[in-house]
Parts: structure tokens; sequence; C-alpha cells
């Protein structure tokens, strides 16, 4: 067995469409946990919509680490210890927050302890979000935001007005920010160089593994990062198409026990 770390992103990979955690999944993972391997939860979402998922599978021992707010933040989950924590500046999210007006988008800034907003109206997708990850809302004026620690910002809307307005961004914010679709009515931006992948890379570092010694199970194009950089890529069946094309395996749906698929067949067999 070569594999000695996998990350695995939540939404569309290791739940299903009920947002579970299947009993075979459950079980892969205890498997592999026992078998000494890593297992380190790689998402977009806040530490605050990971606890729970950390809790039932386990993962809240000394050792064990999770990826959020798509790399802007590594932690150890026994001690809440940062590894990584990189975020945007306030010039950054002034610059993005003037842009989503202009495009008329609702738009939210993610910190450890909440979701900051300064729509009045507060974008549907925004309180959809906050219910996912079970986090506190707060609205505030773009002053107000002066003192605050940015992990991550989103834009989010229907998809369709997502994608139209995504075209409208300047070529120039694009290159200078790492921007990428989490889900059809979810933008996350980061800084240029936080991603997953960054974060993967600099955690295997740490724990003195090479990237071959690493897996990565994803189905978006925010999974992108870290499926270009571990030495074995899985994409999910429901991935989307262009991930596929960059896939060492592609293993069952999220509804098919994918996740578990994956772990059985590349890293315990």
């Amino acid at each position: 067995m070569n594999i000695k770390l996998v990350a695995i992103d939540i939404d569309g990979t290791l739940l299903n469409s009920k947002h579970e955690i299947t009993p075979e999944v459950y079980q892969a993972i205890q498997d592999a946990k026992q078998a000494g391997v890593k297992i380190v939860i790689a998402t977009g979402r806040p530490i605050s919509g990971v606890k729970s998922i950390l809790s039932q599978l386990n993962l809240l021992d000394e050792g064990d680490y999770v990826i959020t707010f798509n790399g802007g933040l590594v932690q150890e989950t026994a001690t809440e210890h940062d590894i990584i924590n990189e975020g945007l500046s306030y010039a950054d999210y002034l610059e993005w927050e003037y842009l989503a007006r202009q495009l008329d988008l609702p738009m939210h800034a993610s910190l450890k302890d909440g979701m900051y907003t300064a729509n009045r109206n507060i974008g549907k997708y925004t309180i959809y979000e906050a219910q996912l990850v079970d986090s506190p809302v707060f609205y505030r004026t773009p002053e107000e935001m002066a003192d605050k620690d940015i992990i991550k910002i989103m834009l989010v809307d229907e998809p369709e007005k997502l994608d139209a307005a995504m075209t409208q961004i300047p070529t120039p914010l694009v290159e200078r920010f790492n921007v990428a679709k989490s889900a059809p009515f979810y933008l996350e931006v980061t800084p240029k160089h936080v991603n997953k992948g960054e974060a993967i890379q600099q955690l295997s570092a740490f724990l003195g593994l090479t990237m071959e010694q690493t897996m990565a199970i994803g189905d978006q194009e925010n999974d992108r990062s870290m499926l270009e950089v571990v030495g074995t890529a899985v994409v999910m069946e429901n991935g989307h198409p262009a991930i596929k094309k960059i896939a060492t395996h592609i293993t069952k749906s999220n509804d098919e026990n994918g996740v578990a698929h994956a772990i059985r067949e590349w890293v315990l067999d």
C-alpha cells in the first residue's frame, strides 16, 4: 500500500445527494485510518461546516488534519491549531465587493466566525450556504469590514446569471486571484496561491510525505488544483466532465458509495 494520505472533497463526493455519509463510506474511511492512512477532508466550506462531519468520521484525534476554505485554512483537528492560515486583504475585499455590485451579484465574505455580507437583501444562496455549513450570517457595510480576517469571498446566484457574469470579470482580476466554481451557484475567490492543491502539498511536506503517496477524490472545478498535484487523482462519476479528463481513475458516483469504492480499490487493495 503506497498511498499514505487521501484528501476528500465533501459536497458531491463524500456526501450523497441526500447530504449523508453512507455506512459503506464510513467503514472504508475507518478501515483506511486504522491502516495508518491520513484521511483529510478538503473543502471550500468554513470550519463550522465540517465539524459535525469530522466527528461522525472519527477524525478529531491527534494527528488528524482538515483543509477548509479551499485551502485558505489547514488545521490539526484535535487542537484547532493552524498549519496554514492565508486570506484576503481589505483592499481585495473592496475590489470584489465593488465588482459584485456592478455585476448585480450577491456576495459574502467567509471568516472563521461566520459569513459577512453587505447585501441588505441577503442572497438566497448566501442563506442556503449558511444553513448548509451551520454558519451565522452578519450584515456589515464595506466600511465595517476593515478589521476582519477574510479567508474567502463567494459570489452567489442562479447558475445562468453567475455564468453570464463570469464573462464580465476583468481578466487582470482573474489573473490576480484564484477564482473557481465549487457548485453551479457558487463562485469562490481566494488569494492566487491559495487552493486545495497548494494546501495538500504543504501539508504533505509537513508530514514528510511525497506527492506520490497522496490521493485526492473530488468532483468540481475547485478540486482541480488538488487533483493535478496528487499522485493519484480520483474523480467521481457525477463529476464535472472537464475534471474527469485529468483523472487517474473514475470512481462510482456519490450515490453509489464512490469514495468507499476508491479507497478499497486504490488504497487498501
